[in-house]
């Protein structure tokens, strides 16, 4: 945008590439500039329009609703409107996904000798599919169905997580009592401590038995490392050892330690820590913590989540930009404790009914993923007929997300 548009009266929103995703548009961030009224016209978008991404993520494509008018679009983005009645875009929004991300079909349609693009002429040049009208809206129906019921269940997972860090702030604030209890820089409360993780737990290191050594690999004793801690409950790794292999370069967690990520990228973004339901190997990037004064490690983990701005904010990057939280940090970090392992227990009861409720929306989200490429893949490639898909077990995804 030029420093003129920008400075101009009268500016129009419009839409970047940035807004506009796959079969969805983003107007959680809408730029505006002025548009001389001549060219206003021929730039205005309307209800029915299908934007393609010029740039970025080429071939991302989306329909204009409606909505705030007027409406403008960037010159990255291409504007389609259908010249005959019987074109229904939502079709060609699908068939463009596949297309791009699953059959490859316009593979080498954009220009990708400097910043991949794809211009006016060889979006024009593309062969697309043309069913009929009725048979467009059905496939199209069917997949707006299960996406909408992906973003539905999206929104539960988000407020499921907000009510759960709501509760995570109160539980450790004021316990389940009331109690209110002392931050870390106030006057200790005398019915909670703030304990540090030493006085809490045994700390130990892991670490990696020799690649070459195919005996070490071949057990099934599940061992850890920074890619497996996504939930906050861990059952199993994705790679496994012997005993030998513990033996002989790792070290064996017993069931209910928790493991934490003190070195690499994960850190960059969150604190990646989980309670083990069974005893587990771990690499040298996982600390383990266990108990040694009755408090769960369901509870220690969500002690140790709860202060993790605090924890994060002492991190160290390498010159290649790997994160790393020092022994010595991890060592002074207090988190805290209320008098009983009781209350404890009914904290991380709490805290475990709300991590239930988020793991099987994950795991729904996950099949749901699942669901909706596979029926693009064999819509659009003639594989099924939309007229043999039953879709009834699906929720309705005009349920409300609570």
């Amino acid at each position: 945008m030029s420093a003129a548009a920008r400075a101009g009266a009268d500016k129009v929103p419009f839409l970047r590439t940035s807004n506009v995703l796959w079969d969805e548009i983003d107007l959680a961030v809408v730029d505006a500039m002025a548009i001389p009224e001549y060219e206003l016209t021929e730039k205005c978008l309307e209800p029915g329009d299908l934007l393609v991404c010029e740039g970025g993520e080429i071939g991302r494509a989306a329909i204009w609703e409606g909505g705030a008018e007027p409406m403008s679009f960037q010159n990255h983005l291409h504007r389609l409107r259908p010249k005959v009645d019987d074109v229904d875009p939502r079709f060609y929004v699908y068939f463009l996904q596949s297309a791009f991300t699953q059959l490859g079909i316009f593979e080498g349609a954009g220009n990708k000798t400097t910043i991949p693009n794809l211009s006016s002429g060889r979006l024009k040049a593309l062969d697309v599919p043309h069913p009929p009208l009725p048979e467009q809206a059905a496939i199209a129906d069917a997949l707006r169905y299960v996406q909408t019921v992906r973003r539905l269940n999206a929104r539960l997972i988000a407020m499921t997580e907000e009510l759960k860090a709501a509760a995570m702030q109160q539980l450790f604030s004021a316990g389940l009592r009331g109690t209110r209890r002392r931050s870390p820089r106030s006057v200790r409360s005398p019915s909670w401590e703030l304990r540090s993780i030493p006085d809490l737990c045994d700390i130990s290191s892991g670490g990696t038995p020799k690649k070459s050594v195919a005996e070490y690999w071949s057990g099934d004793i599940p061992w850890v490392s920074g890619k497996d801690l996504k939930r906050p409950a861990l059952e199993d790794a994705t790679d496994h050892v012997s005993q030998d292999g513990v033996d002989n370069g790792s070290r064996l967690a017993p069931a209910d330690s928790v493991l934490l990520l003190v070195r690499g990228m994960g850190l960059a973004k969150d604190l990646p820590v989980a309670v083990i339901t069974r005893p587990m190997a771990f690499n040298q990037d996982v600390k383990a913590l266990v108990s040694k004064d009755g408090y769960s490690g369901s509870f220690l983990r969500s002690a140790v989540y709860a202060g993790k701005d605090r924890l994060l904010s002492q991190l160290a990057t390498s010159a290649h930009g790997t994160k790393t939280l020092n022994l010595n940090d991890l060592s002074n970090f207090v988190v805290p404790t209320p008098p009983t392992t009781a209350e404890a227990d009914e904290i991380a009861e709490v805290l475990e009914t709300l991590d239930r409720k988020i793991d099987i929306h994950r795991r729904k989200g996950e099949v749901l993923d699942q669901l909706f490429k596979s029926l693009l893949h064999k819509l659009m490639t003639g594989e099924v007929s939309v007229d043999d898909l039953d879709l009834s077990a699906l929720p309705k995804p005009e349920g409300r997300a609570a």
